[in-house]
């Protein structure tokens, strides 16, 4: 595969004339002005104090972005602002794609996927235009759009989704979810450009191919090939001058602080041609009381999760709706089944079936929430709601299991013993700032005292605690209150399969013949009739190990001023609309606009 690499600004080999004056014509003001210390103008400002790689690059999207024609029509302009308690943490990286609030940045404003999901969670085109399998199902050839460029004005061809593949399955370059790729063949030979539009993918067959495809943005060759494996998850492309080829362009990013984005007009009329907004912006706000307050006053258009008191709120003000629907997040306690407390899965089932956790829902979520039994979410189509019933609430069931598994409660005793005298004592952990975590353990505790069991909850700083659960040597808790957010391509090898049980998120160290052959099977039967039977076996077997004590799947909320219209959220996300929002002209202007 060959394509011309990342050059310098200048005169481009697509464009050697009007082009290439007009960049050097941006250029050189840009970086005068930026000498001197100017930084109410934002391009200015995003070239100061930057890495050289960014001052070369940035100049390039403006440069190409002042040849481009900006659309008109009542629907076009204003500003919308966004905030959230924390930050993007993985910028506009692909590469280091583990962040929820980064992917749907990544995903729905500045980078494009192959394929992206309707409304009822079919696959459509995106920037592949339609693709086809092979009769034997081992390989995927993808036809791509031939009118989607990057943002610097370089066309966006097989050579970049090539490129995208071969780093991203680079042991080098550590990508977090290794799981995409695990049946993909290695290096060329799990991929071939067939021509510049066309490309073709090779793997063992699986179930659900296209998703790995929905979830991974396609990055930018001609700048990041040059580029070591190993740097590119904190190269300063992902966090200080991003390139994408999505509806919304780079502008500025402030640390700690906020993102700008700005239209890009050249985005394809058959993909919904360019946003309605002007301009965007994503700001970090790490207090709710203080988001809240920005959301009432209009310093901000939409908070996206505010706690479900605050939707309370948001609900009876005037000017204001709460947007509520699924989410693919859930709410646990990871148990250490390497603790020998927590061995028998029947003190494990016991732990959750002494848990009210619908009291924990309506207490903490005040409804905005479902139970949850197994990691497979209420919107997937291999979901049973009937998986959980053998660990509903019962403390007398509880208490039964116990006492089967040799932990008794003397006459006048509070805390359960075994044989040899030790206690049925479980330190808890959670992270610092998390209330819900903090209340979840603080229930569980007052909860599971009533059968005998003793709950002692510890707070740790997030990054000590991650460092103590994560860690496959130490393994410091018995058991943490975590969130996961699943994709839509259910796999959960890392979390029980026994291979991974050294590996960081296998949190419980259950190992076990059984779920191990199911993990495999659920990834490789491509018939969805034909494998739901092993899904319903799956969600079966993991409630009979208890792995995790799953509490709520909640709903996921956000605060919206009824000025920015056209604003739709369901399980894709928060941003899977948003290159449609728009705000009527007598509206705009508001404080938020600033």
């Amino acid at each position: 595969m060959t394509e011309t690499p990342y050059r310098k600004p200048g005169c481009r080999a697509a464009g050697p004339g009007r082009t290439c004056r007009m960049a050097m014509l941006l250029l050189f003001p840009v970086l005068l002005l930026g000498g001197c210390g100017d930084g109410g103008d934002p391009a200015v400002r995003a070239l100061q104090g930057l890495p050289e790689f960014c001052r070369e690059v940035l100049p390039r999207v403006q440069a190409h972005q002042a040849t481009l024609t900006q659309p008109s029509g009542e629907r076009f302009g204003g500003t919308a602002v966004v905030g959230a308690v924390g930050e993007m943490a993985d910028g506009i990286n692909a590469f280091s794609l583990a962040d929820y609030t980064s992917a749907q940045h990544q995903t729905f404003l500045n980078l494009m996927t192959l394929v992206r999901l309707d409304e009822s969670l079919g696959f459509q085109p995106y920037l592949a235009r339609s693709w086809e399998f092979s009769p034997d199902g081992s390989e995927v050839t993808f036809h791509l759009r031939d009118d989607v460029r990057w943002h610097d004005g370089e066309p966006t061809t097989a050579h970049d989704v090539a490129f995208t593949f071969l780093r991203a399955t680079d042991p080098g370059t550590a990508f977090p979810n290794a799981a995409f790729w695990s049946r993909y063949r290695e290096g060329d030979e799990g991929v071939e450009v067939l021509d510049d539009h066309t490309i073709r993918f090779r793997f063992q067959p699986h179930a659900e191919v296209l998703d790995t495809w929905r979830a991974m943005p396609i990055m930018p060759r001609h700048l990041l090939e040059d580029v070591a494996p190993a740097d590119l998850r904190s190269h300063p492309f992902g966090i200080r001058c991003p390139v994408g080829n999505g509806p919304f362009v780079f502008q500025e990013r402030r640390p700690g602080q906020s993102w700008s984005f700005v239209r890009n007009p050249e985005f394809p009329e058959a993909l919904g041609g360019p946003p309605y907004l002007d301009r965007y912006i994503f700001r970090v706000i790490p207090e709710q009381s203080t988001l809240l307050a920005e959301l009432l006053t209009g310093g901000v258009d939409l908070y996206v999760a505010p706690t479900p008191d605050q939707a309370l709120r948001i609900q009876e003000e005037e000017g204001l709706r709460l947007l509520d629907f699924d989410f693919r997040s859930y709410v646990f306690v990871a148990w250490n089944s390497r603790r020998p407390q927590l061995a028998d899965p029947r003190v494990r089932r016991a732990l959750t079936m002494g848990i009210n956790r619908q009291e924990i829902l309506d207490g903490l979520l005040m409804g905005f929430g479902t139970v949850a039994d197994a990691g497979v979410p209420p919107f997937h189509w291999a979901h049973d709601p009937e998986a959980g019933g053998r660990v509903a609430y019962d403390p007398e069931g509880a208490a039964a299991l116990l006492d089967e598994a040799g932990w008794r409660l003397e006459d006048g005793g509070s805390v359960r013993t075994d044989a040899q005298g030790n206690r049925l004592e479980i330190s808890v952990k959670y992270n610092t700032g998390n209330q819900q975590r903090q209340d979840v353990a603080e229930v569980m505790q007052a909860q599971l005292s009533r059968i005998g069991v003793a709950i002692r909850p510890e707070v740790l700083e997030w990054a000590t605690l991650v460092e103590q659960i994560n860690d496959p040597v130490r393994r410091d808790f018995d058991g943490v209150v975590l969130g996961w957010v699943t994709e839509f391509r259910v796999d959960d090898r890392d979390l029980f399969h026994s291979s991974g049980v050294d590996q960081p998120f296998h949190w419980s160290g259950i190992q076990d013949p059984e779920l191990d052959l199911l993990l495999d099977s659920l990834q490789v039967v491509m018939d969805r009739e034909a494998a739901r039977p092993l899904w319903q076996r799956y969600q079966e077997r993991a409630v009979e190990l208890q792995p995790l004590t799953y509490f709520f799947y909640p709903r996921r909320l956000a605060g919206v001023n009824e000025r920015v219209e056209g604003v739709r959220m369901d399980v894709r996300g928060e941003w899977v609309t948003v290159a449609e929002w728009w705000i009527p002209e007598a509206a705009r202007g508001s404080p938020g606009e600033g």
